[in-house]
């Protein structure tokens, strides 16, 4: 059977000793407590300074959030203002960008003008220098326009212009190291022999190198003694006889020597391989040689029209005739065949050097490549 602690009686307190630790323990208690009101007292102060402290800096960081919005504010304005200036600044900077890109376009028209002005002047020196050279049958031309054209570029001192100059420097190498024929040597040779025609020997007649004497004229005439004079005396009578055998013997000796000349005029032995030569007549020899020099002077110009086969071909045409109508024993005749071999050895067809290299360099600084 359970019973039920409300109605319970208490227990009945204890007497004697059991009085004295309740009160002790009331003591203890009381205490206690007081100490936990001092405790209670002392942190509560301190949350009072907590919340004190706390409310101050709030306080606080409400001011300084005011100010910082304040500041930010500004900040923003400042931005604002600081944008719109840049706006203004990025207008007028692409403006003013602009203007110098004009500008310099404008320089570079007027420089690349009076560049496109100078690469047409030398190109077209050039081109009439090459004409000359054609012409002239010598590269001094060419040679003289490089040189000059070098010497205005580096007078205009224009970094494009480079490769130019380094085309008209190796072109002037390879013009100055390339061989060419001597024309002006040639002509004068060409000349030189149409003035001997005239004087080389034919064989239908005699040799012009050895001297012609008329009939009856002795090779050594010899001057009569002079005659003895009154003043002499009986000497003189004494050696009259002897004068006379020997003026007798000097006639005969001259008479002899006058009919060896005749008689060699008359009569002259000659080997000759070809009939038709010694057949040739008079006024044919002077057509043979008027032939010849004309000849001489076709070949002439050719040279100076650089038809080096045409005038080889004459100069071999010239020389087939001084071998079949000229007498080649005579010293002239010799020398002649001499030159007409060398010049036939030296009629070489030979195309003058071209400055493409420099003309192309013109042509892409004209381009603006």
């Amino acid at each position: 059977m359970s019973t039920d602690p409300a109605t319970t009686p208490p227990p009945a307190p204890r007497t004697g000793t059991g009085g004295g630790s309740s009160r002790l323990l009331a003591a203890v208690a009381v205490g206690l407590a007081a100490v936990a009101l001092a405790g209670t007292a002392v942190l509560w102060q301190r949350l009072a300074r907590t919340q004190e402290e706390l409310a101050r800096r709030t306080t606080d960081a409400q001011a300084e959030l005011a100010a910082a919005r304040v500041l930010a504010d500004q900040a923003q304005a400042a931005v604002a203002d600081l944008q719109a200036r840049l706006g203004v600044a990025e207008v007028k900077l692409s403006e003013v960008s602009l203007q110098r890109t004009q500008l310099e376009e404008l320089m570079l028209s007027v420089s690349r003008s009076r560049d496109d002005a100078l690469v047409q002047d030398l190109e077209a020196a050039l081109r009439l220098a090459i004409q000359q050279s054609q012409l002239t049958g010598s590269v001094q031309p060419v040679v003289t326009a490089l040189q000059g054209a070098q010497q205005r570029i580096e007078r205009a001192a224009q970094p494009r212009l480079n490769p130019v100059q380094r085309a008209i420097a190796r072109d002037l190498e390879r013009i100055r190291a390339a061989s060419l024929v001597d024309v002006p040597a040639l002509v004068t040779r060409l000349d030189e022999l149409a003035r001997a025609v005239d004087e080389w020997p034919l064989r239908s007649g005699p040799p012009l190198d050895e001297p012609i004497r008329p009939a009856g004229t002795p090779e050594s005439a010899e001057e009569p003694s002079p005659a003895p004079t009154a003043g002499e005396g009986g000497a003189a009578t004494d050696s009259a006889w002897v004068r006379a055998r020997v003026s007798v013997q000097r006639w005969i000796e001259a008479g002899w020597a006058r009919l060896q000349v005749a008689t060699r005029d008359l009569v002259r032995l000659r080997r000759i391989d070809q009939p038709e030569a010694v057949l040739l007549a008079p006024e044919q020899a002077y057509f043979l040689r008027e032939n010849v020099r004309l000849m001489l002077l076709n070949a002439r110009l050719g040279l100076l029209a650089r038809q080096f086969d045409s005038a080889r071909a004459d100069v071999r045409t010239v020389e087939r005739h001084l071998r079949r109508y000229f007498e080649t024993d005579a010293p002239r005749m010799r020398q002649a065949l001499d030159t007409l071999t060398a010049l036939q050895r030296e009629l070489r067809q030979e195309t003058l050097p071209r400055p493409d290299e420099t003309l192309a360099a013109l042509s892409a600084a004209a381009g603006g490549r």
